[in-house]
C-alpha cells in the first residue's frame, strides 16, 4: 500500500519532500494510516486536532491518542478546542456541517501563520460514494456528483485511491493504535445512513457496486470538463468586458436552450442562485431598470444587455477641489491647470477634458454623486435641463448613471463629469483664465 500511496501522491502533483504538510488527525483508523504512510515515505508533517466536544470523555481519549501521536512520530502538535454544539445552533446548521466549518476554517489559519504548504486530510474512497449520495440527495447538480478531488487549492487527499477495507488491513497489518469513534454507528447521521443502511442494499444489488459507483464517477468527472468547456465558450461568446464590469447580450441569451441552465452556469460564479436566476429569465422581455442582486454582485436589465457589476460600498461623502490644487486623486483622478487664455487657444474637443471659465468659480468646488432633482444648462443649449432627463437621453445604463460625479460651484452645477459641461461655465470672449480639469485613465 505504501507504494500505492507514493505512486497517487506523484501521479495526481499532490506535494513533494521539499513541501510542508499539516495533516488532520481525528485519532480514527482513517487519519492515523495517513499519519503512519506520510511517515514511512519520508515526507515532512505537523499535526493539527480539533476536539468538537461532542463525545465528552470519548473526545478528551481521541486527544490524548493524537498526543501520543504526536511524540511517536517526533511531529509538531497543533490542537484546539470547539464548542460545536453551539456553534450549529447559532449558525442554524447541522453538527456535521459545523464541524466541518470549524475544523477547515482552523486549519487553514494554522497554515497560514505556520506556513505550511498543503492540509492533508484523510477522506478514502469509500467517503467517495458516501459524498455522491449526500450530493445526489441535496441536487447539487453535476459538479457534487463528480466527487471530491484529490486536490482542492491548499487541501490535499492522498488517501482517496484506498478502500476502507485497504485501510483496515494496513491498520492491522502494522499494528497502529486508533480510536474507535462511537458516533460512526449512530444513523441520525446522514453518512451514517448511507455508509450502514443505503451501500450494503446496493450490494445486495450488485456485489461490484463500489467499483462499477467509482467509474461512474470518473466518466462523470470527464463529462463535467467537456460541460465547462462548452459553457465557457458560450459565456465568451454572448457576453465582453467592461472594466469592472460583464455585458450580456439579451439577444444571443435568447438564442441558448435551455436558457436557464446556460444562464445559470454563467452567474454561478458570481453567488447567483437557481430561483434568482429564474427570475432573471422573466425580466428579458420585461422593461430596463430591474435589479437582482447577490452577496458580491449586481445585475441590470437594461435595453440590450444584462449588466453584471460587482457590488460596491458606494460613498456619497463630498469631495473638495482646492484652489491651486494641481492634482486630485479621489473620487476621480484629475488632473487640474490654470492659464491664462490666449488667443490661439483651442478648446479640446474630448469628454474626458472640461475647460471652465475660471474667474466666475468660487473655491473650493465640490465633486458629489449627483441627486434626483439636480438641472444643469447643458453646453450649447439656452434652457435648463434635468440630470436625469439628460441620462435618459443619453441612454445610461443604471450603474453608468450610479458612478456619475458632478462638479458643482455652490448649488449650480459646473460638469457632469466626463460626459457634459454646463454652458454658464463654458469659455467665452470675456474669459482672461481657464480651468482646465483632465480625467486621468
Amino acid at each position: 500500500m505504501l507504494q500505492r500511496f507514493t505512486n497517487y501522491i506523484k501521479e495526481n502533483h499532490l506535494f513533494t519532500r521539499s513541501e510542508t504538510i499539516l495533516v488532520g488527525v481525528s485519532g480514527g483508523i482513517d487519519s492515523v494510516v495517513l499519519l503512519d504512510l506520510l511517515d514511512q515515505a519520508g515526507f515532512s508533517f505537523a499535526i493539527a486536532h480539533c476536539n468538537f466536544r461532542l463525545r465528552g470523555a470519548e473526545s478528551d481519549g481521541d486527544e490524548k491518542l493524537v498526543i501520543s501521536l504526536a511524540r511517536k512520530y517526533d511531529a509538531k502538535l497543533y490542537k484546539t478546542t470547539f464548542d460545536t454544539a453551539e456553534y450549529a445552533q447559532e449558525h442554524k446548521i447541522s453538527i456535521e456541517m459545523a464541524a466541518r466549518d470549524l475544523r477547515y476554517r482552523w486549519f487553514e489559519t494554522i497554515r497560514t501563520t505556520h506556513h505550511f504548504d498543503f492540509i492533508a486530510v484523510a477522506h478514502h474512497r469509500d467517503d467517495q460514494l458516501e459524498t455522491f449520495f449526500l450530493n445526489l440527495a441535496r441536487g447539487s447538480g453535476l459538479t457534487g456528483l463528480t466527487g471530491m478531488r484529490p486536490i482542492n487549492g491548499k487541501i490535499v487527499r492522498p488517501l482517496l485511491f484506498a478502500s476502507r477495507q485497504e485501510i483496515e488491513k494496513y491498520s492491522h497489518d502494522n499494528l497502529l493504535e486508533f480510536r474507535e469513534d462511537s458516533s460512526n454507528l449512530n444513523t441520525e447521521y446522514q453518512r451514517n445512513k448511507i455508509r450502514h443502511d443505503l451501500l450494503p442494499m446496493m450490494e445486495l444489488l450488485n456485489p461490484s457496486f463500489r467499483d462499477g459507483l467509482i467509474r461512474t464517477m470518473g466518466y462523470l468527472g470527464d463529462v463535467e470538463n467537456i460541460y465547462n468547456q462548452s459553457v465557457m465558450q458560450t459565456w465568451e461568446r454572448v457576453s465582453f468586458r467592461k472594466g469592472d464590469d460583464y455585458l450580456i447580450s439579451i439577444a444571443e441569451l435568447k438564442l441558448l436552450n435551455p436558457l436557464v441552465t446556460y444562464l445559470f452556469e454563467f452567474l454561478k460564479p458570481f453567488g447567483f442562485k437557481n430561483r434568482i436566476v429564474k427570475d432573471i429569465v422573466s425580466s428579458l422581455d420585461g422593461i430596463s431598470g430591474k435589479q437582482f442582486s447577490s452577496h458580491t454582485h449586481r445585475l441590470v436589465r437594461d435595453r440590450d444587455t444584462l449588466i453584471l457589476s460587482p457590488r460596491k460600498n458606494e460613498s456619497h461623502k463630498p469631495y473638495y477641489l482646492e484652489e491651486g490644487s494641481k492634482e486630485l486623486l479621489l473620487p476621480i483622478h484629475l488632473k487640474i491647470s490654470v492659464t491664462e487664455k490666449r488667443d490661439k487657444f483651442k478648446i479640446p474637443d474630448l469628454m474626458n477634458v472640461a475647460c471652465i471659465d475660471h474667474d466666475i468659480v468660487q473655491f473650493p468646488l465640490m465633486i458629489r454623486k449627483w441627486q434626483c432633482g439636480d438641472y444643469f444648462r447643458p453646453l450649447g443649449m439656452i434652457g435648463l435641463k434635468k440630470i436625469s432627463d439628460f441620462f435618459i437621453d443619453s441612454k445610461l445604463s443604471l450603474p453608468e448613471k450610479e458612478n456619475t460625479w458632478i462638479l458643482a460651484n455652490g448649488e449650480q452645477v459646473v460638469w457632469i463629469i466626463g460626459r457634459r459641461l454646463d454652458d454658464r461655465y463654458k469659455i467665452t470672449a470675456s474669459t482672461r483664465n481657464i480651468l482646465k480639469l483632465e480625467i486621468v485613465k
